[in-house]
């Protein structure tokens, strides 16, 4: 399989580690991992690096529209 090296997430950027199917911001990278923290803040997580993908802009916007709605129920 060829690399997908300009297919990865930058530092900030959301993306989707394709093991969990969990979708977070990509905080950096250690030992080999990628650290991902959730959208709507939390604990990050480590991923393997060829696991983790940029997300198409329709999965993007649904992630963002999540975390406003649910910031929405919550007041915030």
């Amino acid at each position: 399989m060829a690399s997908n090296q300009q297919n990865r997430p930058r530092i900030g950027e959301l993306a989707k580690d394709r093991d969990s199917g969990r979708i977070g911001v990509v905080m950096g990278a250690l030992g080999g991992r990628v650290q991902l923290r959730p959208v709507d803040g939390g604990i990050e997580w480590d991923a393997m690096p060829d696991k983790v993908t940029a997300l198409r802009a329709r999965e993007e916007l649904s992630a963002r529209l999540a975390v406003r709605n649910g910031n929405s129920r919550t007041g915030l």
